[in-house]
C-alpha cells in the first residue's frame, strides 16, 4: 500500500524548513543545565568533526544532543513515518558503529562479537522495533 504525501510540495518544504538543526529544545535544556551547574561551553564549532552541539573546552569534551527521530533511537519517539515511506527509509536507515583504534590494536573475540552483533542488528528493520 502506497500512502501519498497529504501535503503539497510547497507545504512540505515549508514544514521541513522549520525543523532546526541547532538550538533545539533538547539542546537548550542540556545547555541550561550545564550553565546553571557552572559548566561553560562553546557551540557548534565548524572546525571540529561533526560540528558538535556543545563543546566544553576546559574539559576537552564535546556533547552531541541527538533527536530520537532523526538519529533512530530505539524508543517511542523514533516513530515510523507514514508518508513518503521509501524516501524516509532511505534517508534514516543508516546505522553507525564506533570502533576505537585501541580496540583494533588488541583485536580479540569481544571486538569480533561487537562487529558481528552490529551487522546482524543492521539486518533488522528498524521500523519494526
Amino acid at each position: 500500500m502506497i500512502i501519498m504525501d497529504v501535503l503539497t510540495p510547497e507545504q512540505r518544504h515549508f514544514n521541513m524548513s522549520r525543523i532546526r538543526s541547532k538550538d533545539t529544545k533538547p539542546e537548550l535544556i542540556v545547555r541550561k543545565w550545564l550553565w546553571h551547574n557552572g559548566y561553560r561551553y562553546r557551540l557548534h564549532r565548524k572546525d571540529l568533526p561533526g560540528k558538535p552541539d556543545i563543546i566544553l573546552p576546559k574539559y576537552n569534551a564535546i556533547i552531541f544532543v541527538h533527536g530520537c527521530f532523526w538519529h533512530r533511537h530505539n524508543c517511542k519517539f523514533a516513530s515510523k513515518p507514514t508518508t513518503r515511506k521509501e524516501f524516509w527509509e532511505e534517508k534514516l536507515n543508516w546505522r553507525v558503529i564506533v570502533i576505537w583504534e585501541c580496540d583494533i590494536k588488541k583485536w580479540d573475540a569481544d571486538l569480533e562479537k561487537k562487529i558481528i552483533d552490529f551487522i546482524e542488528m543492521c539486518d533488522i528493520d528498524i521500523y519494526d522495533t
